[in-house]
This record gives C-alpha cells, sequence and structure tokens, in this order.
C-alpha cells in the first residue's frame, strides 16, 4: 500500500478495523473500485469471499455465495470505501526519478503508457500534481485541490476545470488524434468533456456594446414629463368615451404626433 497518501492509509486501516477484515483485503478492493470508477468493483482475496463482484445499487456476488453474514460484512466495506474514493484523493503521485541521459528530464508510468518530460511543465501555482503521466508528446498531471488538469500537447500546455471530479486512471488513444480518457468519480469523461480554461492564441473576447437601435428615434416627452405615446392613449381612451369630440381628438392627436 506505499501508493495510498497517509491520511488515506489511515482512513483505510481505520475503515478496515470497523469492518473486521485486515487493511490488505481492504486495500485489495479499494483498488478495484479505484478501477471502476468508484461504482463498481471486481475483485478476488480470500477475507472476502474469494472472487467477487460488486457494483452501486446492491449487486454483490462473491464465491461464498452462502455466507450471508459476509456478504453483508463485504457490502458495507465497498459502500465505505467509495465514499473514501469521492471524499479525498487516495493515492500518492508516483516517484519520478531523473532518467540517465535524458538530461535532466522525469519518467514516469501513467496510466497511457511510458513517457518523458520536463520537470515542471505545469504552471508552478499549481504546485505538485495528485497524479500525472504521459506518451508521445502528449502529457497530463491532475491537481484535485485546485480543480485542475493540465495537458501538454506539441509543447501547448492547456488547463481544465475538473471542480470536485476525482481522477482514478486515464487511458490514451493513439492513432489519428490523440485523446485522454479518464476514470472517474462520475464515471468515464473524456479530455473533450471538460471546460478549458485557456484557449491558446486567443484573446479574451470583450463584450461589445449594443448597436444602436435602427430605425425611429425614442419619442421625447412631452411638456411635464409626459410621453407623447401614452397621451395618445389617453386621448383615444377619452375620444370613445366621448368626452372629446372628432375634431378635439384630432386636433391633439396631430399636435403629438408632430413631437415623434
Amino acid at each position: 500500500m506505499q501508493d495510498l497518501t497517509d491520511t488515506a492509509r489511515r482512513r483505510l486501516e481505520e475503515i478496515a478495523a470497523r469492518q473486521g477484515v485486515s487493511p490488505e483485503a481492504a486495500g485489495t478492493l479499494l483498488r478495484a473500485l479505484a478501477a471502476g470508477g468508484g461504482s463498481m468493483a471486481q475483485f478476488s482475496h480470500p477475507e472476502l469471499g474469494g472472487m467477487g463482484q460488486w457494483s452501486q445499487g446492491g449487486m454483490l456476488m462473491i464465491g461464498d455465495m452462502f455466507n450471508n453474514a459476509l456478504k453483508a460484512r463485504v457490502d458495507a466495506l465497498a459502500q465505505d470505501l467509495a465514499g473514501l474514493l469521492r471524499e479525498m484523493p487516495v493515492f500518492a503521485p508516483p516517484a519520478a526519478p531523473s532518467a540517465p541521459g535524458t538530461g535532466g528530464q522525469q519518467q514516469w508510468q501513467g496510466g497511457g503508457g511510458m513517457g518523458f518530460a520536463p520537470s515542471n511543465w505545469w504552471p508552478a501555482e499549481l504546485g505538485a500534481p495528485a497524479s500525472s503521466g504521459g506518451q508521445n508528446d502528449m502529457r497530463y498531471a491532475h491537481f484535485p485541490e485546485a480543480g485542475r488538469l493540465a495537458v501538454q500537447q506539441g509543447g501547448v500546455t492547456r488547463l481544465y476545470d475538473t471542480g470536485n471530479l476525482q481522477i482514478y486512471g486515464v487511458s490514451q488513444q493513439q492513432g489519428f488524434g490523440q485523446s485522454l480518457r479518464f476514470s472517474t468519480s462520475q464515471g468515464e469523461v473524456r479530455l473533450e468533456d471538460l471546460r478549458p480554461l485557456d484557449a491558446p492564441g486567443q484573446q479574451q473576447q470583450q463584450p461589445q456594446e449594443p448597436p444602436p437601435a435602427q430605425g425611429r428615434a425614442p419619442a421625447a416627452p412631452a411638456a411635464g414629463g409626459e410621453n407623447p405615446l401614452a397621451m395618445l392613449e389617453k386621448l383615444g381612451e377619452l375620444h370613445q368615451r366621448g368626452i372629446l369630440t372628432d375634431a378635439e381628438f384630432a386636433a391633439k392627436k396631430a399636435e403629438l404626433l408632430a413631437r415623434l
């Protein structure tokens, strides 16, 4: 369990003790859950009934199929560990020793294979990533505390907003148009599904003033602050009620229209 953070290891031991299993058995199930995006797991451990499968929502199968007490324990353990995965990053960043002959570059094993990258190619203010990897000319680094994913391709680095998304694993599609796919707390997510925070070569667009209205200018208020259109409506009502004669209405209407 050297790949777990100190905090996650302590939490794992607490959960294992509470559910009556060894930390090794709990660690086996935790890794299986991480591989299943936190919502399902395929595992094999003697303390967990041998080979088994669990998924969120109540589906559980273990080799010791008639041991109902063990089934309840495994289900409770899986629920606690799935909650731990949603709560925090559980895996420590992989060690990245300097490789001979790389001129100070770092070598790592990422979800998409072995790659080389200059150290600290991401923005310094993000600190140390919880996970990183790369292959060919594409590499990534995830910073869950900042809610950011840095991706570099062809020497260009872009940042993506991951929010509270927990990333457990990554795969890299090869061939025409490389792309990254992540196993997360919300299932599989493509790089294209994340919101980019910057666009290389593009300046942030400034809001433009709305174009001036076409056609007739707004009616100027009449004397006393009355709008001519509002006064026309009032005159129409007076005319319909018989208070104004046809001649009076026509004269006032012509006067108000002249102000528009």
